[in-house]
């Protein structure tokens, strides 16, 4: 185990006696969850995915849907399109409350219910297989591989969706959603039944951190502008109406969804992702934001942190009478060591046999406490040649 996933490891170790809440009530499918599933993944700059706990358990996607569907309108519509039917204001209320703006009938945000299904509303199609080709296949494309729907949730949600059917159909008194209701709603349900893993929502948050580019398969998902816009939203009211406490006490943009899934981007830093099935009265995922704080304090996650970089260091190489020594400058986060340490092994792939590295990190303005005891670990796993002066 490498230091960064035993640091996962034992934040992961520090919540699990946490046992407040309960899985969603309300969908009979997701009512039979199993409480005690916890897992937590992390997805860097080079795309190495790191993940511990139920890493292989999959779980419907819910509401983290709702960024990635929106990503996809604004890739097809473009952004005054979209905002022609769905604002983009924090609403302060629960997900399925009706936030409709006066005069206009649009839905406060795409994060809430309702803004959702106007948003599924916009992707192009004649039907609901059709526009589902194009929500799959884009989702598959940020998470990096296949997904596909749950039928059996799928099947729960349509039987008990009435009051977001009952949306819809205000939205369409209101010209937000032009054609079917049906289709509107049934292309919801189905796109919130979607299986996904927590190393997959930690590759899709990866991906908005990377400006709309999958650091595991490389392929450009959508534009940066499309990454940007879309984070924007996700940092007022990816949360709902915790939104404003979650920006206050972590402060990355964030989605969670009511079967336990919850993910936040440190954007050109990395993607971060955690289950647990339950639910606070917000719906979110009580275990899965004590894993995010827990990070975020070890990490100096926050994006309102003073900080000189995105937390990668400079290097500079100069050759001394003791060897070639690596300074380290800026500010050393996660990312940066990973940086550090993808050097440090092409280095030492190539050292001559008795020569010396020193990576001298006196330099560094700031060094975030688990990042510096992640790199101290790496090191002792390096050749007697390379040394770290603090």
């Amino acid at each position: 185990m490498d230091p960064i996933t035993a640091l996962l490891h034992d934040v992961l170790e520090d919540i699990r006696p946490h046992d407040d809440g309960a899985p969603a009530g309300y969908i009979p499918e997701l009512a039979a969850a199993d409480p005690d599933r916890l897992a937590l993944a992390v997805v860097g700059p080079r795309g190495r995915v790191r993940a511990v706990g139920d890493v292989t358990h999959e779980f419907t996607i819910q509401s983290i849907s709702k960024p990635f569907v929106l990503a996809l309108a604004l890739a097809d519509r473009g952004r005054d399109a979209v905002l022609r039917k769905v604002g983009a204001e924090p609403s302060g209320e629960p997900f399925n409350a009706i936030s409709l703006e006066p005069g206009t009938g649009r839905p406060a945000n795409p994060m809430v219910n309702a803004g959702a299904i106007a948003t599924s509303a916009l992707i192009p199609g004649d039907g609901v297989d059709d526009r589902m080709t194009r929500i799959v296949e884009g989702l598959s494309a940020f998470a990096g591989r296949s997904l596909w729907v749950d039928e059996q949730v799928y099947a729960s949600e349509s039987a008990t969706g009435d009051r977001n059917r009952a949306l819809a159909h205000l939205l369409r008194s209101h010209g937000i959603i032009e054609g079917s209701v049906e289709i509107a709603v049934e292309t919801y349900f189905r796109q919130c039944s979607l299986l996904v893993t927590v190393r997959d929502l930690a590759v899709m948050s990866a991906t908005l951190a990377f400006g709309g580019l999958n650091p595991v398969t490389g392929e450009r998902v959508v534009s940066e502008a499309v990454a940007r816009d879309v984070l924007s939203i996700m940092a007022s009211c990816g949360m709902y109406d915790y939104s404003g406490e979650w920006l206050l006490r972590v402060g990355l943009p964030a989605k969670s969804g009511v079967s336990g899934g919850l993910l936040a981007v440190a954007p050109s830093q990395f993607g971060v992702a955690a289950f647990s099935p339950r639910l606070d009265e917000h719906g979110n995922s009580v275990r899965a934001i004590a894993l995010l704080e827990t990070l975020g304090e070890r990490f100096g996650m926050h994006l309102l942190e003073p900080h000189e970089s995105v937390a990668v260091p400079a290097f500079t190489v100069e050759d001394t009478d003791q060897g070639r020594v690596l300074r380290l400058s800026g500010e050393l986060g996660l990312a940066g060591t990973e940086r550090v340490v993808a050097v440090l092994r092409e280095i030492a792939e190539a050292l001559p046999e008795a020569a010396e590295v020193i990576v001298d990190a006196r330099d560094l303005a700031r060094a975030h406490s688990a990042a510096l005891v992640a790199l101290r670990v790496e090191f002792e796993q390096m050749p007697s040649g390379i040394r770290l002066r603090e």
